[in-house]
Parts: structure tokens; sequence; C-alpha cells
């Protein structure tokens, strides 16, 4: 007789961005030429001195298990960019360093959550929110936004939410946003704290894209509105999209001791330390930067510019501009509801683009959003421009009936 899987688990889906590229990567390897907008990985290289940071570690054997929690140099360098970057004061005890920022946060919501306690999230929302919910055996609860209004939270819904499900106990925030490339301004935040604090709600706010905002857009942490705002907070971040270090898997988590400190326990029973060569990295990272990502920020401005202005241009295509990260989500709803090759569904759209076309994108239902598709262009404009022409290609093919 087959051992049963535990409910969490048969809840769970495999990640539809790592599957997507995987087959992506699958058809490259037989020869086809694939243009890939899936994968949320900056196309650049990790800076040389933070590489040079790595190779000195190695080479001073420094190769063993590390405190659980992170260096106490890297901790202290993380609380100075928060103070520098953020205007956030935090003692190293207040930060745990994790291997990525999604096992920051799944540690955070184990640490807060109990059965049946509710998380709120809007939608659309990154692909992995509702399953680290599930992990922490809490309720995903999900506040629709749109596009005329920037993908926005907006605080009446907000309370809404809140008061129909009474276990509410989380609200993550993203922002700069994956998939939409939203930024909330500091109003908009802090009509958000304040109810937040009105019905004591801990917000777990991801700003791992916070170095990516484009135009006037700028990055303000939630946590910063308020000392009180503050201690229901935990802030995100890592190096992974900034310093373009994504396989070097480093993301930390900074907040109230208490709860940093009960994630830090749900850590050493599971994943451990991060790895010692990259932290000792990381604080190179931290403290020694040079140009590299502001080259790469401005790098994927011109991309985003291009692309956003060529996706305007095709007809029935709805799109809002996004202001930081990089991912733009255009609205594919005419082209389900005009064609006659059975394509229903924003999956049934990817799949049949993918397969015929050649160009992989994440489907919207992957976000919670139907009728959307999301492109990374974290990719070259020459890869950009051909995969554009062969989307538009699609689309006049659905648009015709053929």
């Amino acid at each position: 007789m087959a051992i049963k899987l535990s409910n969490r688990c048969r809840l769970i889906k495999p990640s539809p961005t790592l599957s997507l590229s995987a087959k992506a990567k699958e058809m490259k390897d037989a020869g086809i030429d694939v243009i890939s907008f899936s994968v949320g990985e900056p196309d650049f290289n990790t800076p040389e001195y933070i590489k040079a940071s790595a190779h000195k570690a190695i080479d001073a054997n420094f190769t063993r298990y590390t405190n659980n929690a992170g260096i106490p140099e890297l901790r202290q360098a993380i609380c100075e960019k928060l103070l520098r970057d953020n205007g956030l004061k935090y003692s190293p005890k207040e930060i745990l360093v994790s291997p990525g920022a999604k096992a920051a946060i799944v540690n955070s919501l184990i640490a807060v959550c109990d059965d049946k306690d509710q998380v709120l999230m809007a939608t659309p929302y990154w692909v992995s929110y509702p399953y680290q919910v599930a992990l922490a055996n809490a309720e995903p609860v999900y506040i629709p936004t749109c596009e005329e209004k920037g993908y926005k939270i907006q605080p009446a819904d907000l309370e809404k939410a809140i008061k129909e499900n009474p276990c509410s106990k989380v609200l993550i925030m993203n922002s700069p946003s994956n998939p939409t490339g939203t930024v909330y301004t500091q109003a908009e935040l802090s009509d958000i704290a304040e109810i937040c604090i009105k019905y004591n709600i801990l917000v777990i706010s991801d700003e791992i894209y916070e170095r990516l905002v484009y135009d006037d857009a700028k990055h303000i942490s939630i946590a910063s509105i308020s000392e009180e705002m503050k201690q229901r907070t935990i802030v995100i971040n890592g190096v992974s999209k900034a310093y373009a270090m994504t396989g070097w898997r480093l993301g930390y988590a900074a907040g109230p001791g208490d709860i940093i400190s009960a994630g830090g326990m749900v850590q050493e029973h599971t994943t451990s330390c991060v790895n010692s060569i990259t932290q000792y990295a990381c604080v190179t990272a931290l403290k020694e930067e040079d140009d590299s990502i502001e080259k790469m920020r401005v790098e994927f401005a011109r991309r985003r510019d291009f692309l956003y202005e060529e996706l305007k241009k095709l007809p029935h295509i709805t799109c809002f501009k996004p202001q930081g990260a990089f991912y733009i989500m255009p609205g594919i709803k005419w082209y389900l509801e005009n064609n006659n090759q059975n394509i229903k569904t924003s999956d049934d759209f990817c799949a049949k683009l993918l397969d015929k076309y050649y160009v992989a994108l994440v489907s919207g239902n992957s976000f919670g959003m139907e009728g959307t598709v999301r492109f990374s262009y974290a990719n070259s404009i020459e890869n950009i421009k051909e995969g554009l022409n062969r989307f538009a290609s699609f689309l006049a093919e659905l648009a015709s009936g053929r």
C-alpha cells in the first residue's frame, strides 16, 4: 500500500516559471531556437569584485559551518545597508540570513502562522506565495487588483478583506512587484500601514527588487513609515536580483527580535546556515559596491522602454508600464475570446506559443490573473526583438482565424 502524502504537499504544485524554463531548455538542447521570457534571473554575470571575494574565502579555507543566523560581519553589513538605504535601524540580532529570499519568507511564515491563520496577498501575486503559505499550514486570502489602478492594493479592499476573514494575521507585500513591476508610493504605503496597525496585521515586505526602479519611482519600505509599523514588519531582501547572484542563494529577513529568533530556530532544523563562501562574498557585495548595479539597472530600463512601446503597438493588447523589477504583464483577453483554435485560457495561449513559435512566456494563471501573460525582460535586446516578432505573428494568426 502506498504511503499517503501530507495534505500540504498534495496542495503544492511545481513552480510554473521553473517548469516552463526547464521545458524551454529541453527544446533548446534538442536544437530548437527557443526564446525564453520565463525566468526571473538577470542575464548579467556576478560583478568581478564579488567573485574575487569568493575566491579569497576559498583560498583562506573559509569553508566550515557558520553561525546559523549568518556570520556577524554579514549581519552587521546588512544592518548598515538597511540604515543607509532605507532609514531602518536594526541590530544584528534582528537579522536572519537564509539560503535565498524564498527561505526567509517561509521561515517567517512558519514562525508566526498556526492552523487556520490567514495570509493576505494581492492578485496578481508571485507564484510561490500561496504555496509558501500552505507550507506554514495557513490559508491564502486574495485581494484583487486591476491594471487601471496600477495593480495596487486599495486600502478599502484591504480593510474589507480583513473584516471578511477574521483569522487574517499576515499581509504579504511585494514592491517592486513580480509579476507587474508596480511600485508603491510612500502615501500609498502609509494608508496600508494605518490599516495594518488598526487590525494588528504583520506585514512580510518582499523587497528583493528594491534596486531595480525606473523613471521617478522610488522604493520605500513600509517598515519606514513609522516605528509602530516597523514592529509589525518583516523586511525580506537579498542579493539575487540586484547583484546578479541568483545561484549564490542568499536572502535575509529583518524584523522584531522574537520573530527573527523563531525563524532562526526553523532554519536551524531545516537548512541551517547559508554556505560560508557566499556569506563572505556578500559582505563585500554590500560594503564595497561598484557601479555594476547601476549599469544593470540602466540596461533593464532601456529594455523595458523598448518592450513596452512595442507591445503598445500590437492590436488589442493592454499593458501597464512597469516601474520596477524586470517584468511586464500584457493583457491578452481579446485573443482568448476571438480565436478558433480552442485557446480559452492563458495556459492554452502560452502552450501554443511555445509549441508553434518557440517563445516561452508565463501564463497569468500562474499569478492568479487570467487573461494575461508575463514577459521577463532579463534578456538581450536582440532576443526581445525576435521574440516580439514571433509573438506578433502568433497574435496575427489568432486574429485571422487560421
